[in-house]
């Protein structure tokens, strides 16, 4: 189960409509492929319906299904909110992070 992390952060980007099994491999695939570790999308496919399926079958499951092929995040569940709350703080603390100012000099004037 090598992508539940990025599953988790992707399912609570997506909020509570949740994603389908499609988009949620495909952007698995997209983010971990690459030219030096070339991956097959059907393989990612499998293993990402696998590790949904499994992570939404536990009794303490993080994620909930909204109808067939598409879960979301399971708001009740207090990991998650634990884990909305970090992602949260790491979001802003990357918004907080200001650029400097271009102090070159212009060729043109």
């Amino acid at each position: 189960m090598r992508y539940e992390k990025d599953i988790l952060l992707l399912l609570i980007e997506a909020g509570e409509k949740g994603l389908s099994v499609g988009k949620i491999s495909r952007h698995i695939f997209n983010t971990h492929n690459s030219f030096f570790l070339a991956l097959d999308v059907e393989e990612v496919h499998q293993e990402v319906q696998q590790c949904l399926v499994k992570m939404s079958r536990r009794t303490d499951s993080m994620l909930g299904k909204v109808k067939k092929g598409v879960y979301c995040i399971n708001t009740e569940n207090q990991q998650v909110k634990q884990l909305r709350l970090k992602f949260l703080n790491e979001q802003n603390e990357t918004k907080e992070v200001s650029p400097q100012a271009d102090l070159s000099l212009n060729l043109f004037e």
